[in-house]
């Protein structure tokens, strides 16, 4: 293949969207005739209600636009609204709790595994005859460890 042939220039991208999208367009008409009446006016519903919710959005945009930031009275919240200070909150304690349970979940396997491995030494010292010399060597582990003759 080409290399020519497959870069397209930004105006021929377009086009091709356009294209594209007036034929799924026209499909999507089509395929609604075919629809029962109670399903079409669902849609119509939901549809007016989907335009009124973006037209208020658009008006409360154009209103928050309009007043000044940091100007007398005026607050900046950041799009939180006086529902979402609790799950704000919230949100940000849950990580810091998780951090904390894994480092008790790291303390208290490390803690077992420690006590596993006194437990192993002291079965074997236990069932074993140890030499008095051997209490006082730097090597009582691996005296321990060592396979017996």
């Amino acid at each position: 293949m080409n290399n020519d042939n497959m870069i397209l220039s930004a105006g021929s991208l377009e086009a091709l969207q356009a294209r594209f999208a007036l034929r799924v367009a026209g499909r999507l008409n089509d395929a609604t005739r075919e629809l029962p009446h109670d399903v079409t006016e669902r849609l119509k519903a939901a549809r007016e209600q989907a335009l009124a919710r973006a037209r208020l959005a658009r008006r409360t945009e154009a209103a928050a636009a309009d007043q000044p930031v940091g100007g007398t009275g005026a607050t900046a919240t950041l799009g939180r609204g006086r529902g979402s200070d609790k799950w704000f909150k919230l949100a940000s304690i849950a990580p810091i709790a998780a951090l904390v349970a894994g480092f008790l979940l790291i303390d208290h396997l490390h803690t077992k595994s420690q006590i596993k491995a006194a437990a192993e030494i002291d079965a074997a010292l236990l069932a074993d005859d140890v030499p008095p010399a051997a209490y006082s060597d730097p090597g009582f582990v691996e005296f321990l460890k060592a396979p017996r003759d």
